[in-house]
């Protein structure tokens, strides 16, 4: 019997991929039927459902679950669950669907038939009420407010039959683990406390710092990185992989680390996205996630430990894996290592910080960057990173 967290919901994975035998008949079928074009949003999170990341849910979400994520975080069934996760589309596309007709969704961008629909329920949602909930705030540069206030006006929920988990599994071949698959691999290595880092950047020293104390906490650590849709300018996900394959290779005990990767797009919703990155990491069989500053955060609209907090909202029943919770870090210079506001008494004067537009311009004009901001090895994969680009 495994010693994981327990899947979220009802205790077992449920992917709504469907069996290989059975995919080409219905994805024949599925090319008679209407078609729904998905965002890219929604294209990563019908994967998300594929592999089994969103389990329990069975399909995008009616208005009832849709309101109640919104306002309570949680679903009609008394579920807890952040943020929803729904399908919509414009207004004169939903007119011709009728309710438990199927459709055909299809990935907008590449054109490929991604699952078959059952539509169970056709409804408007308030899109302001929506923002102001999970993403605290309606200001259309929030990149998430933009993504919500752009969708069709009509959302479609149902049962979801999924045939296809997009370019994931090839691309990334053998970073592209279900939840399946990393708790075998879990259960193999005899891990029982597991800790997930979340990251959609390379790892630097106050990174590697973050990800070591969860190795000292727990059996080992998941290092899971977004694969889905980022901001421009972000480090495309091959390079991620080089970058933390060259630290984990060098500066971490042989067999403490996995490294992994999930299709989510990022939402940038703070507090209420790094519930829903503890909820599905239970999924994958992960009983800790490590919550730095500003986790899923951008600009300045959460307080840099608003993450934090939100654990401390919750009910017991909501989820099974817990925050590890860890200050601000950085290299101070009077300590002579990587510390946080909690272990470091000196001021800002003695700390090494440098903002992402500046390492940007030290690349780019092949500046020496200090080693107690970023292991060599991981600077020589950025530094080729960025002269390709150049």
């Amino acid at each position: 019997m495994s010693r994981l967290v327990a899947p979220h919901g009802n205790g077992t994975i449920k992917p709504l991929l469907i069996p290989g035998v059975e995919r080409g008949e219905e994805l024949k079928r599925a090319a008679t039927l209407k078609s729904v074009p998905l965002t890219s949003r929604e294209t990563s999170d019908l994967v998300m459902l594929a592999m089994g990341a969103y389990t329990p849910l069975d399909g995008f979400m009616g208005e009832a679950d849709w309101r109640g994520v919104c306002l309570d975080m949680k679903m009609t069934s008394g579920l807890f669950w952040p943020i929803p996760i729904t399908l919509s589309c414009d207004k004169d596309l939903a007119e011709t669907i009728h309710i438990e007709e199927e459709v055909a969704l299809v990935d907008a961008e590449s054109g490929e038939i991604m699952a078959i629909l059952e539509v169970l329920e056709k409804y408007k949602i308030d899109k302001e009420l929506e923002c102001e909930h999970v993403f605290r705030t309606t200001d259309p540069a929030h990149p998430g407010v933009a993504k919500v206030m752009a969708q069709g006006d009509v959302n479609l929920a149902g049962r979801v039959m999924a045939l296809s988990e997009g370019v994931y599994p090839t691309a990334y071949k053998g970073l592209y683990l279900r939840p399946a698959e990393t708790r075998a691999l879990f259960s193999e290595k005899g891990w029982s406390k597991v800790a997930a880092f979340q990251t959609r950047n390379p790892m630097h020293r106050s990174h590697e710092y973050l990800a070591k104390i969860a190795v000292e906490i727990c059996d080992g650590l998941l290092i899971h990185q977004v694969l889905g849709k980022l901001k421009p300018g972000d480090i495309p996900a091959e390079v991620r992989v080089q970058a933390i394959d060259a630290l984990v290779e060098n500066y971490f005990v042989p067999g403490t680390v996995i490294q992994a990767g999930y299709p989510i797009e990022m939402r940038y919703a703070g507090p209420r996205e790094a519930l829903l990155h503890a909820l599905f990491r239970q999924n994958f069989g992960c009983s800790h996630l490590v919550i730095g500053r500003d986790h899923a955060g951008v600009g300045s609209y959460y307080g840099p430990f608003d993450a934090h907090h939100i654990f401390d909202t919750l009910t017991p029943d909501s989820l099974e894996t817990e925050p590890l919770k860890i200050d601000i870090t950085f290299y101070c210079e009077r300590c002579g290592s990587t510390a946080t506001n909690r272990t470091c008494p000196h001021p800002e004067e003695h700390r090494l910080s440098i903002s992402g537009t500046r390492l940007r311009e030290m690349f780019a004009k092949h500046e020496k960057i200090p080693g107690e901001f970023s292991r060599p090895e991981v600077l020589e994969v950025l530094q080729a990173h960025y002269d390709s680009q150049a």
